[in-house]
């Protein structure tokens, strides 16, 4: 059995994710904490739930999703595990922090690439991963089917999709990949995004207006 744990961080309301089982083991996803006050929140329920982080994962390498990602990797020296497609936006991390007025370092951390073929395992429990490029280049979906949920990133909104006008963004591109990656699941498939509340497939499909 999984459990899931969601936090709100940073200035765009950015979901950053805590995924564990019954054995204490757990992954960190999109790590977007950005102060004290946020990382002391994360650091105390990773303490109070006794977890042993195993993996650190991201849906993409948008600033809002690895503010907290220096941290994470220096605190629980762990992979951190991404789509090779989002490399250059992860090395872009220092200048985008310079158009919101930040002064970030250039993250180092030990990054394996995946891709939509691989699967990623938590004590066995397999999770998809779909690559759904629109977003950003390098966007993937976690889908874990036995439970019947994915962590989306910023691919699929309550009622919205990720923006396309950012860097490498492609409006068609993304809306096919929800099309033929997506809304081919269970209806009833949980769908946890990467801001905003949790959604479903089929509300997506009946209600979300860039797909009537």
């Amino acid at each position: 059995m999984l459990y899931i744990q969601g936090f709100v961080f940073n200035f765009a309301s950015e979901n950053t994710y805590v995924i564990y089982n019954q054995n204490k083991n757990a992954w960190l996803i999109d790590p977007g904490n950005s102060n004290d006050q946020e990382t002391k929140a994360i650091k105390n329920f990773i303490r109070e739930k006794e977890l042993n982080i195993e993996k650190i994962v991201l849906t993409h390498a948008h600033i809002d999703h690895i503010l907290g990602l220096q941290w994470a990797s220096d605190t629980f020296k762990v992979p951190v595990f991404m789509h090779k497609e989002d490399k250059e936006v992860l090395d872009m991390f220092q200048i985008s922090g310079m158009r919101f007025g930040m002064e970030l370092e250039h993250i180092h951390a030990d990054i394996r690439y995946i891709d939509e073929n691989d699967e990623l395992e938590l004590d066995g429990e397999k999770f998809k991963i779909y690559h759904v490029p629109g977003h950003s280049p390098g966007s993937v979906v976690y889908h874990h089917e036995k439970q019947n949920f994915m962590i989306s990133g910023d691919v699929l909104f309550e009622g919205s999709i990720g923006r396309t006008d950012l860097f490498k963004g492609n409006y068609e591109q993304l809306i096919e990949g929800i099309r033929t990656k997506l809304f081919i699941l269970d209806p009833e498939t949980k769908v946890f995004s990467g801001h905003g509340n949790p959604t479903s497939i089929g509300f997506e499909k009946a209600y979300n207006p860039f797909f009537r």
